[in-house]
């Protein structure tokens, strides 16, 4: 295999790393980044200390490391992660993961992995986020590695498909690094974390002559992410509601907005849980079926992990019953929780040019939809 074939969508290589820092330290943004990741640092020290990195190693377990610790420190009441001991420091591995915030999701779990003496895995990286030249050099610089989204003619997004998935499966079974991708395009917003059956058939299209290979070579690993706080829930509370209507189409500049309320904002509690890796008896047992419903299949494992893993707080009890009228978890929180679900919760009321009955419906399953998540799954 040529491998120069992914220079258009690979990381950067501990070669380019140099000029990257180069260009981060000398960006005009780079003095608020700095701010918030040494906030008591002098800014040319920070510059002086970036522009020292050689190398990937150096910039992820120096600052992207200390960036993980701020965000902990002043937005998660406590983090929790479980599951290591289901994966090997000596396998690769896919990790597949729900997605509920842009950039949080990859960059916690990497500190989990860094914590634990694991390497940090290779991460997607959505073409739209890779617009602006900072953000290039940064994700980049992280061993983030582009993903187009679906748009174009067919032909051309099933080509650049077949090329990411050449990708994703060479970094597994050649790199031996592991990788983290999303269960699906784009963050969850309605709360149902769904595995998009497409991105099972992405996975195949690097090795169609034998489908059980074409999954089991990746050593596929659910990964759960919960939050008691859903990032940017009033942000995605408000895309849903416009999407009722109307074509979502982002606006300048929402991507970043919404990266930085998901950093900042209050987020409480999180958990991560590494799943079992999807064995070889559930794949075998899938092994006569179609092709599409094979991928089906597939997408049905790892969704049953992740649902099963993810971890409910008082605030997903408090919108359920807020939603539907009852008391049926009334016992599953403290009535100081539901006033400061509350407080938080009536912030909607000042979108007061929209339907508040229908934007209250939306935000409330957000953090509902979960509940309902698990009960399907059993």
């Amino acid at each position: 295999m040529n491998h120069t074939e992914f220079d258009d969508i690979r990381p950067y290589t501990d070669s380019e790393i140099p000029a990257a820092m180069n260009r981060i330290a000398g960006n005009a943004s780079f003095p608020f980044l700095a701010l918030y990741v040494y906030p008591e640092s002098d800014l040319e020290e920070v510059r002086q200390k970036i522009r020292s990195y050689h190398d990937i190693k150096s910039f992820q377990t120096e600052t992207m490391r200390v960036m993980n610790e701020q965000v902990i420190r002043h937005s998660i009441s406590d983090l929790s992660c479980e599951g290591i001991g289901r994966v090997s420091k000596d396998e690769s591995y896919l990790y597949v993961s729900n997605h509920r915030d842009i950039m949080l999701d990859a960059s916690l779990f990497q500190y989990y992995l860094f914590k634990n003496g694991f390497d940090t895995t290779e991460i997607t990286f959505g073409a739209n986020l890779m617009q602006n030249p900072l953000m290039v050099d940064i994700g980049k610089s992280n061993k983030m590695f582009r993903v187009e989204r679906p748009g174009g003619s067919f032909r051309e997004f099933y080509n650049k498909s077949v090329h990411l998935s050449r990708y994703i499966r060479y970094v597994i079974c050649e790199k031996h690094q592991s990788v983290w991708i999303a269960q699906r395009n784009g963050r969850t917003k309605d709360g149902m974390d769904r595995t998009d059956q497409g991105i099972v058939k992405m996975f195949c299209m690097s090795e169609q002559d034998d489908k059980f290979r074409a999954i089991s070579d990746l050593h596929i690993t659910p990964v759960a992410v919960s939050y008691e706080w859903e990032p940017c829930d009033i942000l995605k509370t408000l895309e849903l509601y416009e999407s009722q209507f109307a074509r979502y189409t982002k606006k300048p500049g929402e991507d970043l907005n919404s990266i930085l309320t998901g950093m900042f904002q209050r987020k409480g509690r999180v958990h991560f849980e590494i799943c079992e890796p999807l064995t070889e008896v559930e794949l075998r047992a899938c092994e006569e079926m179609t092709n599409n419903e094979y991928h089906k299949a597939v997408a049905h494992l790892i969704d049953r992990r992740i649902v099963e893993a993810y971890r409910l707080y008082p605030n997903n009890y408090i919108a359920y019953d807020l939603r539907y009228g009852t008391q049926r978890f009334n016992n599953k929180y403290k009535e100081t929780e539901k006033v400061e679900f509350m407080r938080h919760f009536d912030q909607l009321n000042r979108y007061d040019t929209c339907d508040i009955d229908r934007l209250k419906d939306i935000f409330l399953g957000i953090y509902a939809n979960p509940i309902i998540n698990k009960g399907s799954m059993r």
